[in-house]
């Protein structure tokens, strides 16, 4: 006779801080390691492994180094769904975890082009597949993890946490390389300056396994697989029973994710290279703005996540498309300014509007799905998305900058963006308090 699960609320009052926590300062570790790169590639590796080609030329390859790293992100939805649908969310979660950071050590012991030619920029852009392909698979598993844990009422607010690791991972990236800037000369950082903060994610991974490998595997997927095999049935390859029966939410999800993604790596990443390059700011500065903002943001998200819970998923995701798409116009001019508080003021307001579509996100994905079919679905709709959003939004925003010689074209990219999200989510049902079992 197969054994079930314990009782959901048993599971949920015993665990749940605990997986919150673990998935939380997973993801954190996860999203270091990947802005990590983003702000280097805005930055540094322009510099490092493009030296020949002019300022603006070597960061527009350095981007896409960036971008192709988005490519690997669908297939790592594909591979992590499939077996986190098949075998349980906390395994697949170890293994992202110990890809992600494995890659990026090594981009801290990669040669420069000066020492080995085009031979590094190759590594480079191995290293950063690599990458893409463990962040793939990462972001569905840590926030299924937290919703099949938690009650429908509250599944906003505790699934958001997870969200919190994107902005934490950002303001520890920017932190780390903030202060290696002010400690160090140019010529210092872009020595041996830069690999420091890529060399310290070993540790971080470390700490990060220690946490992942104590939590308990999804009660509501134990459920599932122990019915399955009490019925006897054979399934459906998730991926076959997501297109059949859930295509219209995978749509949705990815139609979500254009303004939200796009939004994020303009105000984020392409805003360091566009302070930096256009506006002539000192790093540190750029950095700084970026810091103080993922703070701001660290703090809003549970409270939008809260937010969604009395509302709705959709209203709140809603203002947030909208602001972004209003606020693109007024962002540029703030930076162009020259001011640290207007770029402060302009970073911070985007990553609030952000913060409105970040949040519940997590629980609006996870509601669309069937349980034994929601690591595939969430993943799929969210990581393909990413190759049309955030992948090439960096590389358009400086392509842009370099034709036209003016911000308003990004703005308008990023506004055009919004609408395709309003659409998708007014399109969507409201999914608030669905019962995930």
């Amino acid at each position: 006779m197969t054994a079930l699960a314990p009782p959901q609320d048993q599971v949920t009052s015993r665990s749940l801080p605990r997986v919150v926590a673990a998935s939380l300062i997973g993801t954190t570790i996860e999203w270091y390691d990947y802005f990590l790169y983003g702000t280097a590639a805005a930055l540094v590796f322009g510099k490092v492994f493009f030296p020949t080609s002019d300022p603006l030329t070597g960061t527009l390859l350095s981007f896409l180094t960036y971008a192709i790293g988005f490519a690997a992100r669908p297939l790592g939805a594909l591979v992590f769904g499939h077996f986190g649908d098949r075998i349980g969310r906390k395994r697949l979660l170890v293994v992202s975890l110990l890809l992600m950071g494995g890659a990026t050590t090594l981009i801290g012991c990669l040669p420069t082009y000066r020492q080995v030619g085009v031979a590094a920029p190759v590594l480079l852009t191995v290293l950063r597949l690599v990458q893409g392909f463990a962040l793939g698979g990462e972001w569905g598993g840590a926030v299924l993890l937290v919703s099949e844990h938690g009650d429908a009422k509250r599944r906003g607010f505790w699934a958001s946490w997870p969200q919190g690791g994107a902005p934490a991972g950002n303001l520890l990236a920017a932190g780390v390389l903030s202060l290696l800037t002010g400690l160090q000369s140019d010529a210092t950082f872009l020595a041996w300056g830069w690999r420091v903060p890529f060399l310290l994610s070993a540790l971080l991974v470390g700490v990060g396994m220690w946490i992942r490998l104590s939590v308990d595997e999804s009660p509501l997927f134990q459920q599932a697989l122990a019915a399955q095999k009490a019925r006897g049935t054979v399934e459906q390859p998730p991926l076959v029973a997501v297109l059949r029966h859930h295509w219209r939410e995978v749509l949705t999800a990815m139609g979500a994710r254009m303004a939200e993604n796009i939004s994020y790596y303009v105000m984020t990443t392409f805003v360091l290279a566009y302070a930096v390059g256009h506006v002539h700011l000192p790093k540190q500065t750029a950095l700084n703005a970026v810091l103080i903002a993922s703070a701001v943001q660290f703090a809003l998200i549970p409270v939008f996540g809260a937010l969604s819970d009395r509302v709705g998923r959709k209203p709140v995701y809603l203002v947030g498309a909208a602001g972004v798409g209003v606020w693109a116009f007024v962002f540029f001019g703030l930076v162009d300014t020259k001011s640290f508080g207007s770029l402060v003021l302009a970073v911070t307001v985007g990553l609030v509007f952000h913060s409105a579509m970040y949040a519940p996100q997590a629980a609006f994905f996870s509601e669309l799905f069937q349980t034994r079919m929601r690591y595939s679905g969430a993943s799929i709709g969210a990581q393909f998305s990413s190759v049309a959003a955030g992948a090439p939004a960096p590389l358009i925003a400086t392509a842009l900058l370099k034709d036209y010689g003016s911000a308003t074209p990004i703005a308008v990219y990023v506004a055009i963006a919004s609408v395709l999200t309003l659409i998708a989510v007014l399109c969507a049902r409201e999914t608030r308090a669905a019962e995930l079992s």
